[in-house]
């Protein structure tokens, strides 16, 4: 029976073409197939499981793929804000949402890695997916670069008690001492779309689908990361010279 049972597992996850050199015609597979399931039923889960596990090493083989053929955008892409020590040994990326209450909830995380990690090159991506009130911080945000505020501005996004809308996000712009004149001017620059673009290209590409999301070396660690939990991926990224 096992012997069978491993038959008609290949039959499911293949195609019934191996057994017509036995001389089965594929009814007689079909019949085979159906007499095993109904006596064995837990064949089609061990299928499907079979199915999902080599769906994600594909994915997962695709991803690697993809981040391998990326990384020195996601890294070092001259358009994209650094924090932490620009000239430290190991980058961590960060895809995010000024909205996203995960991304909020990680923001302490993201600040002991940094305090306990003094090596680490933080760099983000705005990914603003939830919203125009998203879309209106992210953009003002990048725009605070020419103001040379951009990580007093993050952080302080990230630590408003409601939603990033335009009237908070200038509220808030004014409370760090930013220009607003100038920041609605400057977040019409050519450089914010493309930041933003190349964000949800490099997002679709790896397979991210919600925030927060990070790249720690070869690491893809999509939702709310820890903080040792970070600390270990950024030292084992350092230790592959990453």
């Amino acid at each position: 029976m096992k012997i069978l049972l491993r038959l008609v597992l290949a039959s499911v996850l293949v195609v019934p073409l191996a057994v017509q050199a036995d001389g089965l015609s594929e009814d007689r597979v079909k019949e085979l197939v159906l007499e095993a399931i109904r006596e064995n039923p837990e064949i089609v889960l061990e299928a499907v499981q079979i199915i999902e596990q080599r769906e994600q090493q594909r994915q997962a083989a695709a991803a690697a793929t993809v981040l391998s053929e990326n990384r020195d955008l996601l890294e070092n892409d001259p358009n994209a804000p650094v924090l932490g020590n620009p000239e430290g040994d190991v980058t961590v990326v960060e895809f995010f949402d000024y909205n996203c209450p995960y991304c909020r909830r990680v923001k302490p995380r993201i600040e002991a890695l940094l305090e306990a990690d003094p090596n680490v090159r933080l760099v983000y991506r705005e990914w603003p997916i939830l919203g125009d009130g998203s879309v209106f911080a992210a953009r003002a945000a990048l725009a605070a670069r020419e103001q040379g505020k951009y990580e007093e501005f993050h952080w302080a996004l990230m630590g408003m008690a409601g939603r990033a809308e335009e009237a908070s996000v200038i509220q808030m712009a004014g409370q760090v001492g930013l220009d607003v004149a100038q920041l609605r001017r400057d977040m019409e620059a050519p450089e914010i779309d493309a930041h933003i673009a190349a964000s949800m290209e490099l997002s679709r590409a790896l397979g991210f689908n919600g925030t927060p999301s990070f790249v720690i070396g070869d690491a893809l660690v999509p939702g709310v990361i820890e903080a040792d939990q970070m600390i270990r991926l950024a030292e084992e990224a350092r230790a592959a010279g990453q």
